[in-house]
C-alpha cells in the first residue's frame, strides 16, 4: 500500500495521517562512484585500503571492487527516517544490519514502511520497517526503526524528546 502525500521536512508526518503498510519516501543516491566513496572515506577519516584501493580490495581481500563505507550506509538510512518525519517528529530509535556489500556502479533507495501505530498520550508512536536496496532490489542493509509523530491538533514532539513524556497526562 502506499499513499500520495507530499509531505515537506519543515511540515514531517502527522500521526492522524499515517497508515500501516504506508511506503514512506524513499531516498535515492548514485550510482556511486570510486570518487564518492573516497571523500566519505577522507571525511571520516577512515582510511581502510577496501574503501578507496582497488588493487587491495579485489586482491588481498577477495571483494568485488572497493565498498561503500557502512558509515555513509548508516547515513542514508537516518537521513530517510529524519526526512520523513521532518522538524515536527522525532527520529527515537533506529536500528540496523550491514548485511552486503554495496561497490561502485551501485544505486541506492533506501526505503521505509509504516509496520504498526499506536497512540501514547499526547503523541503517536510509529514503527518502521527500512531498508536500503540496490538497483537489482538487492538489501544490504535492513533494519527497524521507531518515532514519536504529533497528532493534528496536538502540541509538537518537544526536542529533546523524553520517552517518559510518552506516559504523562
Amino acid at each position: 500500500m502506499s499513499v500520495a502525500t507530499t509531505i515537506t521536512a519543515a511540515q514531517g508526518a502527522v500521526f492522524d495521517d499515517v497508515e500501516v503498510g504506508q511506503d514512506i519516501p524513499s531516498v535515492v543516491k548514485g550510482p556511486m562512484t570510486t570518487a564518492h566513496i573516497m571523500r566519505w572515506s577522507a571525511a571520516m577519516e577512515n582510511w581502510h585500503r577496501i574503501h578507496y584501493d582497488w588493487q587491495y580490495a579485489t586482491g588481498n581481500d577477495g571483494l568485488p571492487d572497493v565498498l561503500v563505507n557502512g558509515s555513509w550506509k548508516q547515513h542514508v538510512v537516518i537521513q530517510l527516517v529524519a526526512d520523513w518525519v521532518g522538524d515536527t517528529g522525532w527520529a527515537w530509535k533506529i536500528a540496523f544490519q550491514f548485511r552486503g556489500m554495496n561497490i561502485p556502479g551501485d544505486t541506492l533507495t533506501a526505503w521505509g514502511r509504516v509496520t504498526d501505530k499506536e497512540e501514547r498520550g499526547r503523541w503517536g508512536l510509529v514503527d518502521l520497517e527500512i531498508g536500503l536496496r540496490n538497483q537489482k532490489g538487492e538489501e544490504s542493509t535492513p533494519g527497524t526503526a521507531r518515532v514519536v509523530l504529533p497528532r493534528r491538533g496536538g502540541p509538537p514532539v518537544p526536542y529533546p524528546f523524553d520517552p517518559a513524556a510518552l506516559d504523562a497526562p
